[in-house]
């Protein structure tokens, strides 16, 4: 006989500015990006894909959960992260679009530079 997985009751999503501030965290954003494809992964499945100390790994989940932007499901003794991807997408339609494509990852404008000026001729 197999065992109904549970899922943690969903905390509300708070505003933006929260969201962003959990997901400004690069080893978190990597933890959403890793989730985004819909894959069950453990903890500490997570934590070795992303090269992170287990420790830490469970730290950074535990800010998505107590966020609202994770649930927890639990199938016997595992934890399993889970995406909340329809709330999200409800609440911030094209948040988790960017963040596949990386547009909100720390480092992707560390490269970019400062708009440049017109280098057209100022007329006196």
């Amino acid at each position: 006989m197999t065992r109904d997985p549970r899922t943690s009751t969903p905390l509300p999503l708070p505003g933006l500015d929260k969201v962003f501030a959990v997901l400004g965290d690069e080893s978190r954003l990597g933890i959403v990006r890793l989730l985004l494809d819909g894959q069950v992964r453990t903890a500490g499945e997570i934590a070795e894909q992303l090269s992170l100390p287990a420790s830490t790994c469970s730290y950074h989940l535990t800010k998505l959960l107590n966020t609202g932007i994770t649930v927890c499901r639990t199938d016997g003794t595992q934890r399993l992260p889970v995406l909340r991807r329809a709330a999200l997408d409800e609440r911030f339609p094209g948040l988790l679009a960017l963040i596949r494509h990386g547009a909100l990852s720390p480092t992707s404008t560390a490269g970019a530079s400062a708009p440049t000026p017109s280098a057209e001729p100022v007329s006196k």
